[in-house]
């Protein structure tokens, strides 16, 4: 291991306790500053691993050029000496030509083209949200709201039964809770069983009843066995769900902190450019894991064949030097060439019906709202996955 031009962590990057609390902006805005590659020996993951931060440096270790590999895992806690069992199968770990084929399976059911067959559903989520938050009570928005846009969407697509998106949604709650102790009733493996479980019983149904949905269209796919249908439903069913969710919380966190937002969002054309912000500045995904396929050279440091790397998407979205005045929603902020759904190869399919979700939200809201109030400092995840929130109390008044 090459140490020269690198830091070692003075605490463990992988420790969840360094992102409950808002000064992990500190941390991180000044490892991006310095462009820094610091090294985490082994602790809470079983392996030692290498971060980066800065816009640049993250964009070049996901750059499609970049001798890097998903196979192993995305999440810290995978490399190559323990290899994710869905390497190679799974959509968001696999390379080359078979995620170029699950792209082309998955993709058109998560693509804007989806849009009218989606819209009777996320109008119907939007409104419901709408009226919860207007009837003027407090409302814990990312326990009762923010979970379902993403999740009735994701479901549909899946052709998951209405009946069945909370017991989901609980599942993948305590599958990417963190060490939260509201989510302690199983841990993160017990959940992933579960839902796994859960898509062998969907599968069966749609092997005999099959549909429109993407499990049946999997399911027709002659180079996919049963098993690699089961964990590409459980990848699109976490990428839509637990990201999303976050982003959906924190666009009412920037209206209750931005006062004015509201009406300004009335104008049509900011809509687009608010939801790229929502997406920067919530950056729910914390990381996402690369593994060196071969040596690779970045800001004089060389990351070694076989040792795995962290980018940290939220501190590459404040990085100064790539957002001017990074800590404050812009609504009309341009350009943003923000890394909230990753880029290269495995930039996020979601990305387009995310977008849609959080467009139709932010005009609702601006039509049917004329102020957020905060009730409470939001509580934020004991995680170092997923930049998200554990609640966030809010008062709206209607227009």
């Amino acid at each position: 291991m090459d140490l020269v031009g690198a830091e070692r962590a003075g605490t463990d990057l992988a420790d969840p306790d360094l992102y409950a609390t808002g000064d992990r902006f500190a941390l991180w805005r000044g490892h991006a500053a310095r462009d820094a590659k610091v090294w985490s020996d082994p602790g809470f993951s079983p392996n030692g691993f290498w971060s980066v931060f800065s816009h640049g440096d993250c964009s070049a270790v996901l750059s499609p050029k970049a001798p890097f590999t998903s196979e192993h895992g995305m999440m810290i806690g995978f490399d190559a000496a323990a290899a994710d069992a869905a390497g190679g199968r799974m959509l968001v770990v696999s390379e080359g030509d078979r995620h170029t084929r699950l792209r082309r399976l998955v993709g058109p059911f998560l693509s804007r083209l989806r849009a009218p067959e989606l819209a009777g559903v996320l109008s119907r989520e939007v409104a419901e949200v709408v009226e919860r938050v207007r009837a003027g009570d407090p409302v814990d928005v990312a326990a009762e709201l923010g979970p379902r846009l993403p999740a009735a969407i994701t479901c549909e697509v899946l052709g998951v039964p209405r009946g069945d998106r909370e017991h989901l949604i609980e599942l993948t709650n305590h599958a990417f809770g963190g060490h939260e102790g509201a989510f302690d009733r199983m841990t993160p493996f017990e959940a992933h069983s579960e839902i796994l479980f859960y898509f062998y019983e969907l599968v069966a149904e749609r092997r005999a009843n099959p549909g429109g949905d993407l499990v049946s269209a999997l399911l027709a796919a002659d180079d996919l066995t049963e098993e690699d249908v089961v964990v590409n439903c459980d990848n699109v069913l976490i990428g839509g769900n637990e990201t999303t969710r976050h982003s959906v919380t924190g666009a009412f966190h920037v209206l209750a902190d931005n006062p004015g937002l509201l009406d300004r969002l009335r104008d049509p054309g900011l809509l687009d450019p608010a939801v790229e912000e929502v997406v920067r500045w919530t950056s729910p995904a914390a990381h996402v894991l690369r593994v060196a396929t071969a040596e690779f050279t970045l800001g004089g440091h060389t990351f070694a064949e076989g040792e795995a790397v962290a980018a940290w998407l939220p501190a590459a979205n404040r990085d100064p030097r790539a957002f001017t005045d990074p800590d404050t929603f812009q609504p009309d902020r341009g350009p943003n060439r923000h890394l909230g759904f990753g880029t290269g190869p495995h930039h996020c399919l979601g990305a387009a019906l995310a977008r849609l979700e959080l467009r139709e939200l932010l005009r609702a809201l601006s039509t049917e709202l004329a102020s957020v109030r905060l009730e409470a400092e939001p509580g934020w995840l004991r995680s170092n996955l997923v930049q998200g929130y554990r609640d966030l109390v809010v008062t709206a008044v209607g227009r």
